[in-house]
């Protein structure tokens, strides 16, 4: 089971514009990621704080899947995305703790973005295996992990779980407040 998942009130705390300006950009964060067209998962969504721009920035011809175990965050990024225009660009799917549910992805991801997340999944080697089975040959996953939550031996244990799942890190960007690594499937 997950050590603790976020409840869904803190959904809207995570999505307040403060954070854009403070600690956060989601465009200048994942920009040299990100292209027109991509598929891209996002575990944990909350309520949209980067499900949204993740939608502008696949562009029309571009999707972003967000799964979580909670309706209300998804409720909550539905209706942003519907308010913005870009509910036609986002899919919603409410999944086990235990199961992204996402066999029907095999091979077709570009892009996972696992943002403060894994350390509430209750099995970061579950989690790895089933990202690098979703994601295509050289696809990306940006793994970010709060300092204040998760520990450096607490992230180095999840890295080791994402190489065992064939995921290798290439680079290290500079995310304050976090513990970061952009990953690649060989």
């Amino acid at each position: 089971m997950a050590q603790h998942v976020c409840p869904w009130w803190m959904g809207y705390l995570l999505a307040s514009p403060l954070r854009r300006w403070w600690m956060q950009n989601p465009e200048d964060m994942l920009a040299p990621y990100i292209r027109t067209g991509m598929t891209v998962l996002e575990p944990g969504p909350g309520m949209g704080f980067f499900t949204l721009p993740l939608a502008e920035m696949v562009g029309p011809t571009g999707r972003v899947i967000a799964l979580d175990v909670q309706e209300k965050m998804l409720d909550g990024v539905r209706r942003k995305a519907s308010r913005e225009g870009l509910l036609d660009r986002i899919e919603t799917r409410v999944v086990r703790p235990d199961n992204m549910g996402i066999d029907d992805l095999r091979g077709t991801i570009d892009f996972v973005l696992a943002f403060a997340v894994v350390h509430e999944m209750p099995s970061a080697a579950a989690f790895f295996q089933a990202a690098a089975a979703g994601l295509k040959h050289g696809g990306q996953l940006f793994f970010a992990e709060p300092s204040g939550h998760v520990k450096p031996a607490m992230f180095h244990e999840e890295m080791e779980a994402a190489r065992a799942a064939g995921l290798e890190g290439f680079a290290q960007p500079q995310v304050r407040g976090s513990h970061t690594a952009v990953l690649r499937k060989a």
